[in-house]
Protein backbone atom coordinates (compact mmCIF):
# COMPACT_ATOMS: atom_id res chain seq x y z
CA UNK A 1 0.00 0.00 0.00
CA UNK A 2 1.17 3.62 -1.03
CA UNK A 3 2.84 5.70 1.97
CA UNK A 4 1.94 9.13 1.02
CA UNK A 5 4.98 11.41 2.56
CA UNK A 6 4.35 14.79 3.01
CA UNK A 7 7.51 17.04 4.01
CA UNK A 8 8.32 20.73 4.39
CA UNK A 9 8.89 23.64 7.19
CA UNK A 10 7.06 23.85 10.24
CA UNK A 11 4.10 25.70 9.53
CA UNK A 12 3.99 25.03 5.94
CA UNK A 13 0.93 23.28 5.80
CA UNK A 14 1.58 19.38 6.06
CA UNK A 15 -0.96 18.72 8.67
CA UNK A 16 -3.69 20.57 7.39
CA UNK A 17 -3.60 19.30 3.67
CA UNK A 18 -3.04 15.67 5.20
CA UNK A 19 -6.10 15.97 6.81
CA UNK A 20 -8.19 16.65 3.38
CA UNK A 21 -5.33 14.11 1.58
CA UNK A 22 -6.54 11.61 3.85
CA UNK A 23 -10.59 11.30 3.04
CA UNK A 24 -9.41 11.19 -1.16
CA UNK A 25 -7.66 7.94 0.29
CA UNK A 26 -10.86 6.27 1.84
CA UNK A 27 -13.07 7.16 -0.82
CA UNK A 28 -13.05 3.38 -2.21
CA UNK A 29 -12.91 2.07 1.53
CA UNK A 30 -9.04 1.89 1.82
CA UNK A 31 -7.77 1.52 5.00
CA UNK A 32 -5.68 4.67 5.67
CA UNK A 33 -4.00 6.03 8.47
CA UNK A 34 -2.75 9.96 8.75
CA UNK A 35 0.36 9.91 11.60
CA UNK A 36 1.60 13.37 12.24
CA UNK A 37 4.74 14.47 13.03
CA UNK A 38 3.84 16.54 16.15
CA UNK A 39 1.65 13.77 17.36
CA UNK A 40 4.18 11.05 16.84
CA UNK A 41 7.05 13.31 18.31
CA UNK A 42 4.90 12.74 22.03
CA UNK A 43 4.49 9.35 21.30
CA UNK A 44 8.13 8.49 20.05
CA UNK A 45 9.73 10.41 23.09
CA UNK A 46 7.64 8.99 25.61
CA UNK A 47 8.69 5.79 25.12
CA UNK A 48 12.17 7.09 24.62
CA UNK A 49 13.11 9.98 27.46
CA UNK A 50 16.55 10.20 26.53
CA UNK A 51 15.06 11.99 22.79
CA UNK A 52 14.88 15.95 23.97
CA UNK A 53 17.58 17.29 21.32
CA UNK A 54 16.24 18.54 18.22
CA UNK A 55 19.67 18.37 16.52
CA UNK A 56 20.23 17.13 13.32
CA UNK A 57 21.34 13.65 14.57
CA UNK A 58 18.11 13.09 16.32
CA UNK A 59 16.14 14.23 14.11
CA UNK A 60 17.06 11.97 11.39
CA UNK A 61 17.04 9.03 14.90
CA UNK A 62 13.32 9.79 14.92
CA UNK A 63 12.69 10.24 10.92
CA UNK A 64 14.11 6.49 10.83
CA UNK A 65 11.59 5.79 13.55
CA UNK A 66 8.85 7.08 11.49
CA UNK A 67 10.04 5.50 8.55
CA UNK A 68 10.11 1.84 10.07
CA UNK A 69 6.55 2.28 10.96
CA UNK A 70 5.31 3.70 8.18
CA UNK A 71 6.80 0.46 6.15
CA UNK A 72 5.26 -1.76 8.61
CA UNK A 73 1.76 -0.24 7.76
CA UNK A 74 2.26 -0.15 4.73
CA UNK A 75 3.31 -3.65 4.03
CA UNK A 76 0.05 -4.52 6.09
CA UNK A 77 -2.10 -3.29 3.83
CA UNK A 78 -2.60 0.49 5.50
CA UNK A 79 -2.63 3.27 3.10
CA UNK A 80 -0.48 5.79 5.26
CA UNK A 81 -0.01 9.63 5.27
CA UNK A 82 2.32 11.06 7.14
CA UNK A 83 2.76 14.68 7.68
CA UNK A 84 6.86 15.34 9.23
CA UNK A 85 9.41 17.68 8.22
CA UNK A 86 11.92 14.99 8.44
CA UNK A 87 14.03 16.61 5.61
CA UNK A 88 16.82 14.62 5.25
CA UNK A 89 18.42 12.49 2.18
CA UNK A 90 19.21 9.93 4.09
CA UNK A 91 15.72 9.24 5.25
CA UNK A 92 14.24 9.83 1.99
CA UNK A 93 16.40 7.41 0.16
CA UNK A 94 15.92 4.72 2.62
CA UNK A 95 12.11 5.50 2.39
CA UNK A 96 12.59 5.12 -1.46
CA UNK A 97 14.51 1.63 -0.89
CA UNK A 98 12.35 -0.02 1.35
CA UNK A 99 8.60 1.28 1.31
CA UNK A 100 7.06 0.08 -1.39
CA UNK A 101 4.64 2.69 -3.36
CA UNK A 102 6.37 5.34 -1.43
CA UNK A 103 5.52 8.96 -2.81
CA UNK A 104 7.08 12.31 -1.66
CA UNK A 105 4.99 15.53 -1.20
CA UNK A 106 7.12 18.68 -0.68
CA UNK A 107 5.83 21.30 0.15
CA UNK A 108 8.02 24.81 -0.68
CA UNK A 109 7.09 27.67 1.51
CA UNK A 110 9.37 30.65 1.77
CA UNK A 111 10.29 31.23 5.57
CA UNK A 112 9.25 34.59 5.31
CA UNK A 113 5.92 33.55 4.07
CA UNK A 114 6.53 30.73 7.35
CA UNK A 115 7.47 33.55 9.75
CA UNK A 116 3.53 35.30 9.14
CA UNK A 117 1.81 31.79 9.68
CA UNK A 118 3.67 30.70 12.71
CA UNK A 119 1.67 28.64 14.47
CA UNK A 120 3.70 27.19 17.33
CA UNK A 121 5.45 30.37 17.54
CA UNK A 122 8.26 28.55 16.34
CA UNK A 123 10.27 31.24 14.52
CA UNK A 124 9.05 33.98 16.98
CA UNK A 125 10.55 32.12 19.53
CA UNK A 126 13.60 31.46 18.03
CA UNK A 127 14.47 35.30 17.32
CA UNK A 128 13.92 35.86 20.91
CA UNK A 129 16.52 33.20 21.60
CA UNK A 130 14.48 30.82 23.66
CA UNK A 131 14.96 27.75 20.96
CA UNK A 132 17.71 26.72 19.10
CA UNK A 133 17.82 23.80 15.76
CA UNK A 134 15.07 25.14 14.86
CA UNK A 135 14.89 23.07 10.83
CA UNK A 136 15.50 25.59 7.85
CA UNK A 137 16.79 28.48 10.21
CA UNK A 138 19.95 27.37 12.26
CA UNK A 139 19.49 23.87 11.52
CA UNK A 140 20.63 22.81 8.19
CA UNK A 141 17.99 20.15 6.30
CA UNK A 142 18.07 18.81 2.60
CA UNK A 143 15.52 20.29 0.65
CA UNK A 144 13.85 17.03 -1.72
CA UNK A 145 15.57 16.35 -4.12
CA UNK A 146 13.61 13.78 -5.89
CA UNK A 147 10.43 14.38 -4.46
CA UNK A 148 7.35 13.64 -6.58
CA UNK A 149 5.62 16.14 -5.93
CA UNK A 150 6.23 20.08 -5.45
CA UNK A 151 3.58 22.35 -3.82
CA UNK A 152 5.56 25.80 -4.49
CA UNK A 153 3.93 28.55 -2.15
CA UNK A 154 0.98 30.14 -4.19
CA UNK A 155 -1.15 32.35 -1.50
CA UNK A 156 -4.23 31.13 -4.02
CA UNK A 157 -4.08 27.92 -2.92
CA UNK A 158 -6.15 26.24 -0.36
CA UNK A 159 -4.79 23.36 1.28
CA UNK A 160 -7.87 21.20 -0.04
CA UNK A 161 -6.63 22.35 -3.44
CA UNK A 162 -3.58 21.22 -2.57
CA UNK A 163 -4.62 17.82 -1.49
CA UNK A 164 -6.43 17.28 -4.42
CA UNK A 165 -3.19 17.68 -6.76
CA UNK A 166 -1.23 15.23 -4.32
CA UNK A 167 -3.73 12.58 -4.78
CA UNK A 168 -4.18 13.05 -8.69
CA UNK A 169 -0.39 13.11 -8.93
CA UNK A 170 -0.02 9.76 -7.13
CA UNK A 171 -2.91 8.30 -9.10
CA UNK A 172 -0.51 9.58 -12.12
CA UNK A 173 2.57 8.32 -10.65
CA UNK A 174 1.45 4.45 -9.92
CA UNK A 175 -0.60 4.68 -13.69
CA UNK A 176 2.63 4.97 -15.30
Amino acid sequence: MPCIWITGLSGSGKSTISQFLVPLFQHDGTCTILLDGDELREIFRTVDKSQTSHDRASRVHLAMQYAQLCRMMSEQGITVVIATISMFNEVHAWNRMHIPGYFEAYLNVPIEELRIRDPKSLYKRYDLGEVINVAGLDLAVDEPAQANFISSFDDQNDPAAIANLIFHAYLEEINK
